[in-house]
């Protein structure tokens, strides 16, 4: 079923997405706790993700790169903050450089992924991203990242399927 709604909320500094899949907690978790699922998933088509670093324990880190249409590797990494499988993750979000290093004025933003079971089976994942002011909200937006999330999440239900991306 993929994503069934994006909600962008200015005052609250947020931007919620909100997905369904016909799979239990466990099988939804795996797409984070699995670095091979995950970089099938976590950049949008035209950028897949590589991760290079996992571990996805609170205090870990992940590490990950993107690799544009142009060859460009923009690079990124999370900060895990709280996990509770298969339920929450929590992690700081960031952008990097090649050597997993925060980069200095570019925003950074905390991420929740919560999976709860649906009436009738199933999951809903909701993926809040949060952001330190309205500027930073309005920089990533610029930069696509409503649509890049629409586009990643949307690969999901191939991967479920046992399908390949």
């Amino acid at each position: 079923m993929t994503v069934t709604d994006i909600q962008k909320d200015v005052e609250a500094l947020t931007l919620t997405v909100t997905a369904e899949y016909d799979v239990t907690a466990d099988r939804a978790w795996q797409l984070w706790a699995d670095p091979r699922q995950l970089e099938r998933w976590w950049g949008p088509p035209t950028y897949p993700a590589t991760v290079v670093d996992h571990d996805l324990r609170p205090g870990g880190r992940v590490g990950y790169f993107m690799t544009g249409p142009e060859g460009d590797r923009p690079h990124g990494g999370w900060d895990v903050l709280e996990v509770d499988a298969p339920r929450r993750l929590v992690v700081r979000d960031f952008f990097a450089d090649e050597n997993g290093v925060p980069l200095e004025g570019m925003p950074v933003g905390g991420m929740r992924v919560e999976i709860a079971d649906r009436d009738g089976g199933g999951v809903v994942v909701t993926v809040v991203s949060t952001f330190a002011s309205q500027e930073a909200l309005e920089q990533l937006l610029a930069m696509g990242m409503e649509e890049g999330l629409r586009e990643a999440m949307g690969q999901i239900d191939a991967i479920l399927a046992g399908q390949p991306v």
